[in-house]
């Protein structure tokens, strides 16, 4: 098992071989649980279960290779007593190590510390934002330029594209180097931001991959951030470009009376993006949503739990279904504006 990419992750993360005996950990699961990974080393793995063979149980039924559990609320202990509550993930590896995941229950209070975004990644992202500014604003300046020299409708359209995506990045950057509190949401046409992405697609792929569309023209605007939807669908939308699709739809639904999390809706917004590549890789499927965890060797694994957390700043979720050949992410937004407007002219 390679192990040096968790050294530096923010998320506690333990690892054990194919007997269950600890071979080591990252710092984050040492500090978290109160001890040295020295200590921890040669340990079995039901020494560090403070819920009489809960662990034990959950690792002897597991048993295939490449097959990931979840253990809500588990109840550790390190060698000096000390006890700590965490969400586990258990991914069984080809051959036998165990991968060990925690997502500190007691320490993230009104937040799933599953899908938020590690302190270091954030700071790490910061840096990046200052790194990038420079070249956004060539950028943009080399689009004035060309928008001064091209002709025909179809070219300006893409110089427009050009500079609004600058634009949209700059704004982005800005809130990474300084963070701000999340901009009010405003009356949003999901259409128009699939429309945006799907302008993005094409530019990014050409002829080489076919865009369908199937919308339901009746979804009335909605309470939204629109640059933020346009991340978030632009990032499952590459995705799919780049699983060796040759065909992607999106496609709009509205549902009605439907519960996304432990919230009830009378009306959402259903937003799916299907593609027929090669799906998501089984020793994956559940951890896709966790950052920097991807398929492709050149992926930053940071685009699907950022769509994710734009999901849940909008009260939404974001869930997939995936074989090769067939893959659909859905995203509900709630619409309570259009609601609460619909309701005030009846």
């Amino acid at each position: 098992m390679d192990t040096a990419a968790y050294d530096g992750l923010a998320t506690p993360v333990l690892w054990a071989d194919s007997n269950n005996v600890v071979r080591g950990c990252n710092a984050a699961f040492a500090g978290w649980l109160g001890s040295s990974a020295r200590r921890l080393l040669e340990l079995p793995l039901s020494a560090l279960d403070a819920e009489d063979g809960r662990l034990a149980q959950v690792l002897a039924r597991q048993g295939e290779r490449n097959d990931s559990v979840r253990v809500r609320r588990a109840r550790l202990r390190a060698p000096s007593g000390t006890e700590r509550f965490a969400d586990l993930l258990l991914t069984r590896e080809r051959d036998g190590a165990v991968l060990l995941e925690a997502h500190p229950t007691d320490e993230f209070p009104g937040e799933d510390p599953a899908t938020a975004l590690p302190a270091a990644l954030s700071a790490a992202l910061r840096g990046l934002a200052h790194e990038l500014r420079n070249p956004l604003a060539a950028l943009k300046g080399a689009a004035q330029l060309l928008g001064r020299r091209v002709e025909g409708e179809q070219s300006l359209e893409l110089v427009a594209l050009i500079g609004s995506e600058v634009d949209r990045l700059s704004a982005l950057l800005d809130r990474l180097i300084t963070p701000t509190p999340a901009q009010p949401l405003r009356p949003t046409n999901i259409h128009a931001v699939l429309e945006r992405v799907r302008q993005l697609a094409e530019a990014e792929a050409g002829w080489a991959v076919r865009i369908e569309r199937d919308y339901d023209p009746s979804l009335p605007e909605f309470a939204a951030d629109p640059d933020r939807l346009t991340q978030a669908l632009w990032n499952l939308l590459r995705n799919a470009l780049q699983s060796g699709a040759g065909t992607v739809s999106l496609r709009t639904r509205a549902e009605r009376n439907v519960l996304i999390g432990e919230h009830g809706h009378r009306l959402a917004l259903r937003v799916e993006i299907t593609d027929d590549g090669r799906g998501v890789p089984d020793d994956l499927a559940e951890r896709i949503f966790l950052p920097l965890v991807s398929g492709r060797a050149q992926g930053s694994g940071l685009g699907l739990p950022l769509a994710q957390q734009v999901a849940r700043e909008h009260g939404g979720s974001l869930g997939y279904r995936s074989r090769p050949g067939h893959t659909v992410f859905t995203l509900l937004l709630p619409a309570h504006e259009a609601m609460e407007a619909a309701d005030d002219s009846n």
